[in-house]
C-alpha cells in the first residue's frame, strides 16, 4: 500500500498564511518582508512576484483570512434556531475563540486600527468583512420583525466588538457582552411586537 504525501503550499499560498499567523499575533508594522519570508520559507523575490508590495500582503491576507474568521460566526440557512438565536450564537462563538487562548481580538479591527488609513486597500477589505457582520445581524432583525433593524444591527455589532476588545485584552468575554445582545434584542423585538399589536 502506498502512501501520497500532500503537495506542499505554493509561494503564494505559504506566504499568506505566514502574514495570517504574524500580522495577527505581531501586527503588521512589527512584521516586515524579510520575517514574512523566513517564515514562509520563500525568497523575498519570490514574495515580489506574487504580490506587488507589503499593502497587497495585508489586503490579500484578510481578503483570504476572513471568510475562515466569520464562518464560525454565521448562521444563515434552514439550521431550525431561531432569528434571536443565531444572534446570540455570534456572542458564545466569540466567548469561545477567546477561551481558546490564542485570540488577539477582531483581526478587522486590529489590521484597519493599526493602518489608520479608511483608503488603505486591507482597511477596505476589512471594512467589508464588518459590514457583512452588520449585515447579518439586519437580517435576522427583519426576519424577527425588528422596527428599526438597521439601528439594532449596528448596535450589535458595536458590542460585539467591544466584547472582542476585552477578550484581547483581559481574556476570555464577560458575560455581561451576551446579557447586553439578549438586552438590545428583546427590547428591539419587543418593541417592534407591541407596535404591531397597537
Amino acid at each position: 500500500m502506498t502512501t501520497t504525501t500532500p503537495a506542499r503550499p505554493k509561494p503564494r499560498e505559504r506566504v499568506l498564511d505566514a502574514a495570517a499567523r504574524l500580522f495577527i499575533r505581531e501586527g503588521v508594522h512589527a512584521v516586515g518582508v524579510d520575517r514574512l519570508a523566513q517564515e514562509a520559507q520563500v525568497s523575498k523575490r519570490s514574495i515580489y512576484q506574487h504580490f506587488e508590495s507589503k499593502d497587497a500582503i495585508v489586503a490579500d491576507m484578510l481578503t483570504e483570512y476572513g471568510p475562515r474568521v466569520v464562518a464560525g460566526y454565521f448562521s444563515d440557512g434552514d439550521d431550525g434556531r431561531t432569528p434571536r438565536e443565531r444572534v446570540l450564537h455570534v456572542y458564545d462563538a466569540l466567548h469561545r475563540a477567546a477561551e481558546a487562548g490564542d485570540y488577539f481580538g477582531c483581526p478587522f479591527v486590529n489590521v484597519a486600527t493599526e493602518l489608520r488609513d479608511r483608503e488603505h486597500p486591507a482597511a477596505q477589505v476589512a471594512q467589508h468583512f464588518k459590514g457583512e457582520l452588520t449585515a447579518y445581524f439586519q437580517r435576522q432583525a427583519e426576519a424577527a420583525g425588528a422596527a428599526s433593524a438597521h439601528v439594532l444591527a449596528v448596535q450589535l455589532t458595536l458590542l460585539f466588538d467591544g466584547a472582542s476588545a476585552s477578550a484581547a485584552l483581559c481574556g476570555g468575554t464577560p458575560l455581561a457582552a451576551r446579557l447586553a445582545a439578549e438586552t438590545l434584542w428583546d427590547a428591539a423585538v419587543g418593541d417592534a411586537a407591541v407596535s404591531a399589536a397597537r
